[in-house]
């Protein structure tokens, strides 16, 4: 090969492999990645609950003080992430449990699985939330 010819062949475009901007994920990675972030936030919310019992047994003031917390505009949005975090959990673990028998592994299927656990879990979580509010009377 002469030098003119490799200079051309190494000065050829090359091809570039599918880029973030151009790749659109199938919802069956994106619930999956969510199911591992949500799983990760379940371990701070955990540490959530486990501050609400230690104030519950420690002393009115202090489970007050907690209340007051998780009664705040902040609070209530950390603790609406929370229960969508938990709903989207489960329902990603009732997924992959269906998974583990052998069905609904065709990729339409799973299409409409990974739908259903996102569509779900936002149902599940506006459930949880009017009921609580109703039962709490506000």
């Amino acid at each position: 090969m002469s030098k003119s010819q490799a200079t051309q062949a190494t000065s050829r475009a090359r091809p570039l492999s599918p880029h973030l901007s151009i790749y659109r994920p199938p919802v069956t990675m994106t619930t999956s990645i969510l199911h591992r972030i949500t799983g990760c936030a379940l371990y701070f919310g955990t540490l959530l609950v486990a501050w609400w019992l230690i104030a519950a047994a420690t002393s009115q003031e202090y489970f007050d003080f907690v209340s007051w917390v998780y009664g705040s505009w902040i609070g209530q949005l950390v603790l609406l992430g929370y229960t969508w975090a938990l709903m989207l959990h489960m329902l990603g673990g009732i997924r992959h449990l269906v998974w583990d028998t052998g069905a609904a592994l065709e990729k339409e299927t799973a299409s409409r699985f990974a739908w259903a656990t996102l569509v779900g879990s936002v149902v599940l979580t506006a459930v949880v939330w009017i009921v609580g509010y109703m039962v709490r009377g506000a």
